[in-house]
């Protein structure tokens, strides 16, 4: 028996009631459960990996070695949940997490400062490939990709700039799918951006419903993995390393800055880069509507 850490407590809501589902996906460090009760995708993480919605940490440093596979089916029984009988989690040991975004300051100099380290930091560590323009694109399918990907994160940009909410939702969705990996850069760069503009105070914070607007036609344009991550996000509802990022970025000097960003830059291969320039661009955003 594994013994689970840490849950995002809505997950934790659903094993109390009667949760049963199948396995959607398994890696090293995750796996993903589709539920039976609503189709949403819910994901069992090892301890290396941060606090997320949806997900249970568990005390495994990888789930390589279980045998579990795509369709098993996944119970709960007294306070236990059940992968076949593959691997148990005892759920009372998890303590409870909720994404608690912090309120977007009065007061910016901070912000501007930290904002330049970060920005330097991202162009000589960020990986290239998605968002971040890659200098030697190995074809000219990456190039065309990262062309489209930067005309389109500037068209969102110049909209919020603008305060033009009738085309927010259409230039969002052009972005979905758009990219490589398992969440597609074009994703990552939303769930950055979704994130600042439910801060509170956040000045951008006009478009709250419509990044809610733009979750009802985005769901056949990508992966159910990425479409869940892209739904939270829309709530205001993102994961550990962001949401520490964001309030150094905005409280913390630039050593903690850097220290935080460096969190999210691991993120799966260009994911962290392209949420961190997402999380830029609202900031960018805010700074400028905020005067």
């Amino acid at each position: 028996m594994i013994h689970a850490k840490s849950g995002d407590d809505y997950f934790l809501q659903q094993i109390v009631a009667t949760f049963t589902g199948t396995v959607h996906s398994v890696f090293k460090h995750a796996l993903n459960i589709r539920s039976d009760g609503n189709d949403e995708i819910f994901t069992l993480a090892t301890k290396a990996m941060d606090r997320a919605p949806n997900t249970l940490v568990i005390g495994l440093d990888t789930l390589d070695h279980l045998g579990i596979q795509q369709h098993d089916r996944v119970s709960v029984r007294h306070n236990q949940l059940l992968i076949e009988e593959k691997l148990i989690i005892a759920i009372p040991t998890a303590s409870r997490w909720q994404c608690q975004l912090p309120i977007y300051p009065a007061n910016c100099t901070r912000l501007k400062m930290n904002m330049i380290r970060v920005k330097q930091f991202i162009d000589l560590h960020g990986k290239g490939g998605g968002i971040k323009r890659n200098d030697s694109p190995v074809s000219e399918f990456e190039a065309e990709t990262s062309r489209l990907l930067q005309q389109r994160t500037t068209l969102l940009y110049e909209e919020i700039l603008n305060q033009r909410l009738d085309r927010f939702q259409a230039y969002a969705a052009d972005l979905v799918g758009l990219g490589p990996g398992l969440t597609p850069s074009g994703d990552d760069f939303l769930v950055g951006l979704f994130a600042i503009i439910h801060l509170q105070n956040s000045p951008c914070s006009m478009y709250k419903p419509l990044c809610e607007s733009v979750i009802k036609v985005i769901q056949p344009l990508t992966n159910e993995i990425s479409f869940t991550t892209l739904k939270k996000a829309a709530y205001g509802q993102v994961r550990e390393s962001i949401c520490s990022f964001i309030h150094a970025i905005l409280y913390g000097t630039e050593v903690e800055s850097i220290e935080a960003l460096r969190k999210v830059l691991a993120i799966g291969s260009s994911s962290g880069t392209d949420i961190a320039l997402g999380l830029i661009s609202g900031l960018e955003a805010n700074i400028k509507l905020g005067g």
